[in-house]
């Protein structure tokens, strides 16, 4: 449990606000951990926004705002980045922010132990100028920099350096893991995984606070029906998401309110790229068929992603061709050679590899993490059995999810991101770069897909600040990514958040929920 600091009527007092309120959500994913630098997941990097701030920020709109920043600008033609700190800042123990807690967490977050470290490949350095001014060097000239660290979190150096945290440890954890102390508009008060999370507005935050609550506290609740009737029951405020089954009966509610969007997130398969045979297959124990391109269109052909987004998701998302959605700055609108459902052409392909009598194989797949994940799985088992790829589903809690891809204990697995900076070069970088950990590419590429070509577009995509010439080499990447089906984009997630009545919020595309913008009337 997390310790209460000595400095807790800081958290007290709020400036005077009407009809100050309590507030209750629940999620179906507790965040892993309370570390900014430890994983790069949403349901963490999502709820640590309430607590922790980066040099830059997104606003309600998306657009990047200043934050602990209060301006930037480029360096020469294109060396980096400098960047005015916002003076007269504190920790939530009180202790003074400046551009030493910067470097800090430049050299924390960039870290080998960083699950967040591919975020700096291109940074050579960050160096102190003053107090309050930091230059960000790049190695080449990066544009669209500034868009990438909205997830940065900034650490108080000394905080780490007294409770022996100046690294993250994803695996076993260490002090950051259950306490926090960040400079956002709420802090922790008592940490119980997998039971609460409470928080209270720190009074010592900067910023102007808009909501009117006086604690909030999150509880994970992972069977849906459970947190729906929750939310019915006004035992809860807010949950997310809202079963697609059940928005209509929502709708129909005047106690409640549903918010419907489109989130960023792409729902995609990924396959194992660069092993050798199959982990899960009972007769193809000596070769590994996802290897071979021509399988993997034919799985691509095999799934019926209309029927998906028709009977499992209830026609609340939309199909995606690629790793990115439409919203997104470098979406390629005139992609060719989609892979469109087809079972008689998959089977051909299938034949024409040598899986004439198909294979079997281990699907892994979350159940408490994305929208009707498991649901999902389980109709894309059944498609492929149609065409002879037998798929044995094995679905699981993503705590347990994560260190089995992590570990390539997958002959198949689903995947959903959401690109940080919502531009199509992030999926690149993560999912489609070769993995190379000193470059600090590829950290989600856990299949290791590889291509020469993407791999030499990507730093001219970093760089080039021409938008059509840039828009080109992301159009030849997605359409090389596309011909290889490194991936078989399906659809991109919707969002489905309920709420009481009486309460007021913003849903944006990232799917964060930001409780500074809550209001209970």
């Amino acid at each position: 449990m997390l310790r209460t600091f000595s400095y807790a009527a800081l958290f007290a007092a709020l400036a005077p606000v009407l009809h100050a309120e309590e507030f209750t959500w629940a999620v179906t994913t507790d965040p892993q951990t309370m570390d900014p630098h430890a994983v790069n997941s949403a349901p963490v990097l999502g709820f640590l926004n309430n607590v922790y701030e980066g040099l830059v920020r997104r606003g309600q709109d998306m657009a990047i705002e200043p934050a602990l920043a209060t301006s930037w600008e480029p360096i020469g033609a294109g060396e980096g980045w400098r960047f005015k700190l916002r003076e007269g800042v504190t920790f939530q123990d009180g202790a003074a922010f400046s551009a030493e807690d910067v470097l800090f967490s430049y050299q924390r977050a960039s870290s080998e132990e960083a699950d967040v470290s591919s975020w700096f490949a291109p940074v050579s350095e960050v160096v102190v100028v003053d107090d309050f001014t930091v230059d960000i060097m790049t190695t080449a000239p990066n544009p669209i920099f500034p868009d990438s660290i909205a997830n940065w979190m900034m650490m108080d150096s000394g905080w780490a350096a007294a409770n022996v945290t100046e690294r993250p440890n994803k695996d076993t954890g260490n002090y950051a893991t259950l306490n926090a102390n960040g400079t956002g508009a709420f802090a922790i008060t008592n940490r119980e995984p997998g039971l609460r999370t409470v928080l209270e507005p720190f009074a010592g935050w900067w910023g102007e606070a808009t909501h009117n609550i006086t604690r909030a506290e999150l509880t994970p609740i992972q069977n849906p029906a459970t947190a729906l009737a929750a939310l019915l029951s006004g035992d809860v405020d807010f949950i997310n998401p809202v079963p697609v089954q059940d928005v209509a009966r929502l709708q129909n509610d005047p106690s409640v309110k549903v918010i419907q969007g489109i989130e960023a997130r792409v729902i995609m398969l990924g396959f194992p790229h660069e092993a050798d045979v199959l982990k899960y297959s009972t007769e193809t124990t000596d070769a590994n068929p996802f290897a071979d391109p021509r399988v993997r269109r034919a799985v691509a052909m095999a799934i019926n992603v209309p029927a998906i987004l028709q009977t499992t998701m209830r026609g609340n998302a939309e199909a995606i061709n690629q790793l990115v959605s439409p919203a997104m700055r470098g979406y390629s609108a005139n992609l060719g050679n989609d892979p469109v459902y087809d079972p008689e052409a998959a089977r051909a392909l299938l034949a024409e590899a040598g899986y004439g009598e198909g294979f079997s194989f281990g699907l892994k797949c979350p159940n408490d993490r994305y929208l009707n994940d498991e649901a999902v799985c389980q109709a894309i088992t059944g498609m492929l059995a149609q065409v002879g790829v037998r798929a044995t589903l094995d679905a699981m809690p993503v705590q347990n999810y994560w260190p089995e891809l992590r570990a390539d204990n997958y002959d198949m697995y689903l995947l959903g991101w959401s690109p940080g900076t919502f531009d199509a070069e992030h999926p690149i970088r993560f999912l489609a770069a070769t993995p190379n950990e000193e470059k600090r590419l590829g950290s989600w590429n856990f299949g290791g897909y590889s291509n020469a070509r993407v791999d030499e577009l990507l730093p001219m995509i970093q760089s080039e600040i021409d938008e059509p010439k840039r828009q080109g080499m992301l159009d030849e990447a997605a359409q090389i990514l596309q011909d290889d089906t490194a991936y078989v984009p399906m659809y991109v997630q919707p969002l489905v958040w309920g709420a009481r009545a009486n309460i007021d919020l913003v849903q944006r595309p990232d799917n964060f929920f930001i409780l500074r913008w809550v209001s209970v009337n």
